[in-house]
């Protein structure tokens, strides 16, 4: 129960955030939650409708009070919230215009919803309040509705289902559209009233509305138990909070509602023998898990990660590439200047670690968290670790300088350092299509989850999914240049983590006689004498070391044998025109061949991912100097750019 309560610590301790207008997703008041608006009705003090609107997406998203059983209701159960509804509970003429007919059980909520509302007007004696009930009680608000033209009746006189006319529709079927409902039956309904000297009107600002409903739902409490997580007789939930990862979001984490299935019978004779916890306690803890999932957290799907520290002090994003990292999600990179390096990148993870250390202390706690769901209706933590703040911090500084190297994210987005997760999964398990990497949503998630030990806990990369990656960037085929430069650099990236004792280099090592990186440097090669040759012959395609690349990867010497029978008109073309070149790159081959060991070079067997990493720094090493002047046809350098 370790998570409920760090959560519960992390909502005491960030009272400040509580009802934020500036977060998208606030951190509730206790005994509230959230609800996207349709509707919005405008009364008076004495309960008499003024105006009534419809409210755009953009300013739908609403802090409501709730009570335990409405914040957690599903299906065709009746349980009202406190004042904010939908038509079903606020509006007393819900049958009498039809109610909603696509439902199996087509009831009215209002009578209980009404009562409620009673009991909280008597108890805080509050003008507005007393406003709302005055005028729900009449009992006619759909009808005024209707005349204010804001809900639209059809020929029958009840709620139209949907706009048939060719006139552009009404703004109700525009909005209900946007929610993803069905018909006007569904819209929620919000409520404003306006008093003089008395504000905010917009009841779902007002302050002191959010104390008194708090206050008065405390008073209704009367199951009272040990709490688990307090380890305090308090008043203890029975209904546990939904919409922990997006509205709508029907999955929890705690439930015992099935006394009917094997959810607990057989181990326990009640849901309190299995988990019993404070009211207050969980409806904070789940507040908190929204919130940080919105304003921090990474969604995919139905796949959440977050990580926090307890004490409310910004903490990295394990889930960041390098350069996310380093300059935020949406800035734009230029490409890499003369003497941009690695060691650079370095030096700048070490200040951006040094900003966070210098707010999270030592000793903070730190957690990261993994929420998935198999069902619509249950949740399970996939992934969690308590850390402290600065275990937390080696360990991310650790992997974005292990797990290294020089990434082309694209001509804007080209930096030295770690992908992301969903990155890596991506070139994994992707197929190109239509210009981009698709993968299955459920395997990305299921990558995701097997890279978050390698990032928080410095837990090997899968080699599994490492040699996926070497296949991907080993075949350049059927794929366009960037999407297999990005290939290439995440697998060089996990190749050289997953073997940290090696301690590869990102420049090209002239003294490493490995033979799987010496076969990469003269594939490096092979394609570098050919990609001139077509040059100075004018001719624009791809060189038959791109071409054979998988099948180099698979058996190099034979196909070595190949493509160095292949280079022999290049040569002879390189020879009359570009002769100072073609001697610099047969010297650079001969003098890779000479560190093979006989057997080694003769050998078949088929390279492993050390070779792409041969092949992307004998490549650099290749490229010119980025400012250099282009050469004539004399210049002997083996890296000059024509």
């Amino acid at each position: 129960m370790s998570w409920i309560e760090k959560l519960y610590q992390t909502y005491e301790n960030n009272p400040g955030n509580i009802a934020n207008p500036n977060d998208a997703v606030p951190l509730l008041p206790l005994f509230h939650s959230t609800q996207n608006a349709q509707l919005h009705v405008v009364l008076d003090s004495e309960g008499n409708l003024v105006d009534a609107s419809v409210v755009t997406k953009d300013d739908a998203p609403t802090i409501i009070p709730a009570t335990e059983g409405s914040a957690g209701r599903a299906g065709a159960k009746i349980a009202p919230h406190a004042l904010f509804d939908t038509l079903q509970y606020v509006a007393g003429d819900y049958l009498e215009y039809g109610g909603n007919p696509n439902k199996k059980k087509n009831e009215s909520g209002f009578e209980p919803y009404i009562q409620a509302l009673q009991g909280w007007v008597e108890n805080s004696g509050n003008r507005k309040l007393q406003s709302v009930f005055t005028y729900l009680k009449k009992g006619h608000l759909i009808k005024d509705l209707i005349e204010k033209t804001v809900l639209v009746a059809g020929n029958n006189g009840m709620l139209a289902e949907e706009w048939t006319e060719p006139t552009d529709a009404p703004p109700i079927f525009k909005v209900i559209k946007q929610s993803n409902k069905k018909g006007q039956f569904e819209a929620f309904v919000r409520f404003s009233v306006e008093i003089p000297g008395d504000n905010p009107s917009e009841l779902w600002k007002d302050s002191k509305l959010r104390e008194s409903w708090g206050s008065y739902y405390a008073t209704l409490q009367s199951k009272s138990d040990l709490c688990m997580v307090t380890g305090e007789m308090t008043n203890v939930a029975s209904n546990h909070p939904k919409n922990i990862r997006y509205p709508g979001d029907g999955a929890k984490l705690v439930s015992s509602n099935d006394t009917e299935g094997f959810t607990y019978l057989g181990r326990f004779t009640t849901d309190a023998e299995a988990c019993c916890i404070g009211i207050e306690v969980t409806q904070k803890a789940h507040s908190a898990l929204r919130w940080l999932i919105e304003r921090q957290g990474r969604r995919d799907g139905d796949q959440a990660v977050v990580a926090w520290a307890v004490s409310g002090a910004e903490v990295p994003d394990p889930q960041a590439d390098t350069f996310s990292f380093l300059f935020g999600r949406e800035q734009a990179s230029t490409p890499p200047k003369t003497g941009y390096t690695a060691q650079e990148v370095g030096a700048a993870l070490s200040k951006k670690i040094a900003g966070y250390a210098a707010k999270l202390k030592s000793a903070d706690e730190v957690l990261v968290f993994g929420l998935d769901s198999a069902t619509p209706g249950r949740m399970a933590i996939s992934y969690y670790r308590e850390l402290t703040g600065s275990e937390f911090l080696e360990r991310i500084e650790a992997w974005h300088t292990g797990c290294c190297w020089q990434q082309y994210f694209g001509k804007d987005r080209v930096f030295y350092g770690a992908p992301a997760p969903r990155d890596i999964a991506e070139t994994a398990f992707g197929t190109w299509r239509e210009g981009k990497m698709y993968v299955d949503e459920k395997l990305r998630r299921a990558t995701v989850e097997r890279l978050l030990p390698c990032i928080v806990d410095g837990a090997l990369i899968p080699r599994d999914l490492m040699e996926s990656c070497v296949r991907r960037a080993s075949s350049r085929n059927g794929i366009e240049n960037w999407g297999w430069e990005k290939a290439l650099g995440i697998a060089c990236a996990l190749f050289r983590y997953h073997h940290k004792e090696r301690s590869y280099s990102m420049a090209l090592d002239r003294e490493l006689r490995s033979r799987d990186y010496l076969y990469g440097r003269l594939l490096a090669l092979a394609e570098h004498l050919e990609e001139r040759a077509l040059y100075v012959g004018g001719e624009k395609r791809s060189t038959s070391a791109e071409k054979l690349m998988q099948r180099f990867a698979d058996r190099p010497y034979s196909t070595w044998r190949i493509l160095e029978t292949g280079l022999t008109p290049y040569k002879v073309r390189l020879n009359s025109r570009r002769r100072g070149f073609l001697n610099a790159v047969q010297q650079e081959i001969d003098s890779v061949c000479v560190l093979f060991e006989t057997d080694n070079f003769t050998s078949d067997k088929r390279l492993s991912g050390e070779f792409l990493l041969g092949y992307h720094c004998q490549r650099a090493a290749l490229k010119p100097v980025v400012g250099q002047d282009a050469p004539d046809e004399a210049d002997e350098t083996i890296n000059s750019e024509d």
